[in-house]
């Protein structure tokens, strides 16, 4: 998912980028301390998702919001507790009060990205992974799970590992709701679990860890 910032404090922006660092899922694409550049931006650019602060100059959040296309997400971000009504009123995600924790910042991308999964719809029964010069045909029934190392993905399959140069980002756009990103370096099946705890994912003898980043994601999928 593409992702912008918009915020006139440059404090505020840093510690927004800090915090999707934890999300391989989410690319932030710019950052803007003005809301007319940004809208600029979007008029040109694909984005999924904005985190948008609401007291501005030139242009305040909400009016931003209006212009916006209907599907980008919106996270508002503020000081301001008293524009929440608004936001909802334009069918923003999440309204974030700052300071802004970690884990509050994680409840509303975890509302983003389960947004995302319940929108999207498996397409095939096999994806295509490029390895060197030859490009593989790989049944996602068999996929047990991904694993990041440097620039490299490996696909762990049920009889067979290929590595393919590609970003989290891109393997998990790919793949259907039942692949979930459980660490920075790990993408799971979560058909093929077989047992978890708190902090580990088990499929086929391989213990697999969660992060506190995606836990709550994690899980939430696990449960239904």
């Amino acid at each position: 998912m593409k992702a912008i910032i918009v915020d006139d404090e440059p404090k505020a922006i840093e510690l927004l980028k800090g915090y999707l660092q934890h999300f391989g899922t989410i690319e932030l694409m710019a950052t803007f301390r003005n809301g007319l550049k940004a809208f600029e931006y979007i008029s040109n650019e694909p984005v999924d998702i904005i985190f948008l602060d609401i007291n501005m100059p030139h242009i305040s959040g909400i009016s931003l919001s209006k212009m916006i296309p209907k599907n980008v997400q919106l996270i508002f971000t503020t000081a301001y507790s008293e524009y929440a009504v608004e936001s909802y009123e334009v069918e923003a995600v999440d309204y974030l009060l700052k300071p802004i924790s970690l884990d509050r910042f994680t409840q509303a991308v975890s509302k983003v990205l389960k947004k995302k999964v319940q929108k999207k719809e498996i397409q095939a029964n096999w994806i295509s992974v490029k390895s060197g010069f030859e490009t593989f045909r790989v049944a996602i029934d068999k996929i047990l799970y991904l694993e990041k190392d440097g620039n490299y993905m490996t696909y762990h399959c049920e009889n067979e590992k290929i590595i393919g140069r590609e970003t989290i980002h891109q393997a998990i756009e790919k793949l259907p709701e039942t692949f979930v990103q459980t660490h920075k370096s790990f993408i799971v099946n979560l058909d093929k679990v077989k047992r978890y705890d708190r902090n580990l994912i088990i499929i086929d003898a391989r213990e697999i860890p969660i992060s506190d980043s995606f836990s709550q994601v994690v899980f939430s999928q696990l449960e239904k």
